[in-house]
């Protein structure tokens, strides 16, 4: 008996500190640093004891930034949410305008990364909106709930430009960006854009964080699990229900769906999943078969631009 107890004392000890061990990454995966002297260094250049902190604590990430200033003529425009933070979109005016293309980033980068693709956008005769998400690039914040309360942040991008008077917008996101969108058209009843191009999105938050421990060579259970459940803790939402693939049964306009075939973060199955539940009439699914969890442009560039340009003239 005596062995009995001290083995279930044990096992308790190791559930509570992997349950620590999980809370602290949890924190660190949705919180990025601006201050340079909290990121987290180079694994080759950490001493044992720093080793040994990333383990226990999880990694500090950099806020991202706007590297990269576009070369032509835009317009700073400033948008605030609900808890007043200030997003930082750039509006690039087309003379042609054919319409409104609405571009979102994915998790941990920014407006700035997305030049090329608007770029090519804006050159076919359409209007360009970059904005960067809370959290990320020149936006206010230091917290990302991977879409959960960013979708708000789709919402004000949209509005800013339907208020334009705008007619034909498209939502283009990518990553993080595309399953933003899936669950603002699920959370808000008016945001209806005309057509949308979305680039490797997720299946649910589970399975994003399965995606994560998979880049990390790191089982992914019962660490996603622990993971998911406690950022939706942390950030005070129940994060098992955050499911883009159910959400997607209530989209009905165009839909182009892209994925990298050697996506080792976004699966086959995620992308099927969302592209089955699909409601739309005129859906397509691209695959771009040299191509990771990526930019799709910089990739198989020929293919994307007849993709894109295709799509969009139907």
């Amino acid at each position: 008996m005596k062995f009995l107890r001290r083995l279930f004392r044990v096992l308790i000890a190791l559930f509570i500190l992997v349950n620590i061990v999980a809370a602290f990454h949890a924190y660190k995966f949705t919180h990025f640093y601006t201050d340079k002297n909290e990121v987290t260094k180079r694994p080759e250049n950490l001493s044992a004891l720093d080793k040994a902190k990333v383990i226990f604590f999880g990694i500090n990430f950099p806020k991202s930034t706007d590297d990269i200033q576009p070369d032509s003529a835009f317009e700073t425009v400033y948008l605030t949410t609900k808890n007043n933070l200030k997003l930082q979109g750039w509006y690039f005016i087309n003379t042609k305008n054919k319409g409104t293309v609405i571009l979102f980033h994915g998790h941990g980068s920014s407006k700035s990364a997305l030049l090329h693709e608007s770029g090519y956008m804006h050159s076919i005769g359409y209007n360009v909106f970059l904005i960067d998400f809370r959290a990320h690039g020149a936006s206010e914040g230091n917290v990302c709930t991977i879409g959960y309360r960013e979708s708000e942040d789709v919402k004000l991008a949209y509005d800013f430009i339907k208020q334009k008077g705008e007619k034909n917008i498209i939502l283009w996101g990518i990553s993080l960006g595309a399953s933003t969108i899936i669950k603002a058209m699920h959370d808000y009843d008016d945001v209806k854009p005309n057509k949308l191009i979305l680039e490797m999105p997720f299946g649910s938050l589970i399975q994003a964080v399965k995606g994560r421990m998979r880049t990390l060579n790191l089982p992914e259970q019962p660490f996603s699990t622990l993971l998911t459940f406690w950022g939706g803790v942390e950030q005070g939402f129940w994060a098992f229900n955050y499911n883009p693939c159910e959400y997607a049964k209530q989209i009905t306009c165009p839909v182009l769906l892209q994925w990298g075939a050697k996506d080792n973060r976004v699966t086959k199955s995620e992308i099927d999943c969302i592209y089955n539940n699909l409601s739309s009439t005129n859906k397509k699914l691209v695959i771009y078969e040299s191509a990771h969890h990526e930019s799709l442009y910089k990739m198989e560039h020929e293919k994307w631009r007849q993709s894109i340009s295709n799509f969009l003239s139907e």
